[in-house]
């Protein structure tokens, strides 16, 4: 039996239990995946949550929004790790502590790849500078993007994402509301890290008007797969990456850490889309 579970707030809608159980019987494994929701729990604190998911046998938790920040500082980093990424969103229990990891930017990191395979990202302008945000922020850092365009709406936010990448040593600006249309058509890669194009936030982060020219385009929203965003960037002729792939390599990359196994993503794919097809439209 590999436990498992989920730390977060407003999680009921999370995907993850299917797929961690689906990723278990492809390995032989019986595995369970709780969902611990802070709104559920009375005077919920996050160190005594993961006290007591290590003191009653779980191999490891997924944590989300709020505690990714809170749970980097409780853990010692796995060594792939970032020093500068503040954020975790995967424990392991061992004996000899609690191991995190960032599955995030490694998930993002492999989707592009399956995604557009050996070219290189560019100059990227991401919208949003919140978890997601950080995550794909490092993931372009580690592909090589030559900038990255920070906007968020919250400057004081965007303006510490990118203080935090310059720190990590890359080449990282952060983009005002009034310098967006030149960033939006000077971009080889569009990025879509805000909430905007959820079924319950509908609509489209980006001017399309100003699309044409750019190269790729990924948005992190996954429910629905096919957004508002990555339709018109499409009819573009941009190329675009769903927020699926995210999902589904950070989930297979916490799986991997979780139970030490070895996942043939090409094989999860398939399993994963014949139990569930509804996936493939959100």
């Amino acid at each position: 039996m590999l436990k498992l579970g989920l730390i977060g707030k407003g999680i009921s809608r999370s995907q993850s239990a299917r797929l961690h159980v689906l990723l278990g019987r492809m390995c032989g494994m019986d595995v369970t995946y709780d969902y611990l929701d802070s709104d559920q729990i009375a005077d919920f604190d996050l160190i005594r949550q993961l006290t007591i998911c290590a003191e009653t046998g779980y191999a490891g938790v997924n944590v989300t929004h709020p505690y990714k920040t809170s749970a980097r500082k409780l853990i010692t980093p796995r060594k792939r790790l970032p020093e500068a990424l503040g954020a975790v969103n995967t424990v392991v229990f061992r004996e000899d502590g609690w191991r995190g990891d960032n599955t995030d930017f490694v998930g993002f990191m492999r989707g592009y790849r399956q995604q557009f395979g050996d070219a290189k990202p560019g100059t990227v302008l991401q919208l949003g500078a919140g978890g997601v945000g950080l995550a794909t922020a490092f993931g372009l850092r580690g592909l090589g993007a030559d900038k990255i365009l920070i906007h968020d709406k919250e400057a004081a936010r965007g303006e510490e994402l990118v203080a935090t990448m310059r720190a990590a040593s890359a080449n990282a600006v952060f983009i005002g509301q009034d310098d967006l249309a030149d960033a939006v058509r000077s971009a080889d890669g569009l990025i879509n890290c805000t909430p905007i194009g959820m079924n319950q936030y509908p609509g489209c982060p980006f001017d399309t008007n100003l699309f044409g020219g750019q190269k790729w385009a990924f948005d992190a929203v996954y429910t629905p797969v096919e957004t508002a965003f990555l339709r018109s960037a499409a009819k573009s002729g941009i190329e675009v990456m769903t927020g699926f792939e995210l999902f589904f390599f950070q989930g297979i990359e916490a799986f991997e850490v979780f139970s030490g196994a070895e996942i043939d993503a090409d094989a999860a794919r398939t399993e994963y889309f014949n139990a569930y097809p509804e996936a493939l439209t959100g």
